[in-house]
């Protein structure tokens, strides 16, 4: 049984440099339920001439929904006015999204944040937030494996504790709850309503844990992850929302966007589903 919904991550598109309403239609065609979509992206559509409206209306004229945006922004930063920066650029592309009709906006640890602690973490995200929910864009709390703070899913869940609100949305990854070292059974402290989304990805065992990087990431099946555990622990703590497949390989050989994207989506399937004993 596959209880969650697909999207697919424009940047596993990224090898084929399509433009925004390519990358729609395209992963409407595979049969996709929803996307990702990078504001580079959406802001180079705009560069370009597009319409915001336009945009929205091809979505919905071919069935697929904008589901999460993948953004960096210096929300959590050392430095107070890059912190404010970093909080205006956020606001602008959450103005964005809501013309698009787009919930969400992923929130990495992206900036410098070493010697932040996770409290002070926390008042920031309660702020991003603050501002989001009265655009009508939900900040997702994503944690980096990489990152020198906020690197693991036990970080997430205290930042989400220490910021002040009960419903704090948190946007996970195998791969990076592997570069990080998080334990999976720790999904089993996560409620379905605070999980965002999900990215969906494997990694293989060489190059090895230390060393591995985002464009070794595989397809769902083809690596190491206890994919069928995460599954599990997803669908026990309630979650029935989106998996979005997001690889970041360089070359796909001679297959089309739209082979990769039916490919992305099948393994999805086949390795994400669960039992319902």
């Amino acid at each position: 049984m596959f209880p969650f919904k697909m999207a697919l991550n424009a940047s596993t598109l990224f090898p084929f440099r399509l433009d925004v309403k390519q990358q729609l239609q395209v992963a409407a065609q595979a049969g996709y339920a929803g996307i990702e979509l990078w504001m580079r992206d959406i802001e180079q559509y705009l560069a370009d001439g597009g319409d915001l409206q336009d945009l929205k209306r091809y979505g919905e004229a071919l069935g697929i929904s904008i589901v999460n945006a993948i953004s960096f922004f210096t929300w959590a930063d050392a430095d107070a006015d890059v912190r404010t920066q970093g909080l205006v650029q956020a606001e602008k592309e959450m103005r964005i999204l809501a013309q698009l009709g787009c919930p969400a906006i992923a929130a990495p640890p992206f900036g410098n944040v070493e010697h932040v602690t996770l409290s002070a973490m926390a008042a920031c995200f309660a702020r991003l937030v603050e501002v989001g929910r009265g655009i009508g864009v939900e900040p997702y709390l994503e944690f980096w494996g990489r990152a020198k703070q906020l690197s693991t899913l036990s970080d997430a869940l205290s930042v989400a504790l220490q910021s002040g609100l009960p419903d704090v949305k948190i946007l996970l990854d195998p791969y990076h709850m592997y570069t990080g070292g998080s334990a999976i059974n720790n999904l089993a402290y996560i409620k379905g309503d605070n999980i965002g989304i999900v990215h969906a990805n494997d990694y293989p065992d060489d190059p090895d844990q230390a060393t591995i990087q985002d464009k070794d990431r595989v397809f769902p099946g083809d690596g190491i992850a206890p994919t069928a555990e995460i599954a599990q622990l997803l669908y026990q703590a309630g979650y029935r929302g989106y998996l979005s497949l997001e690889l970041f390989i360089a070359d796909f050989g001679e297959q089309s966007a739209l082979d990769i994207a039916k490919l992305g989506l099948a393994k999805s399937v086949q390795a994400f589903s669960v039992s319902n004993e």
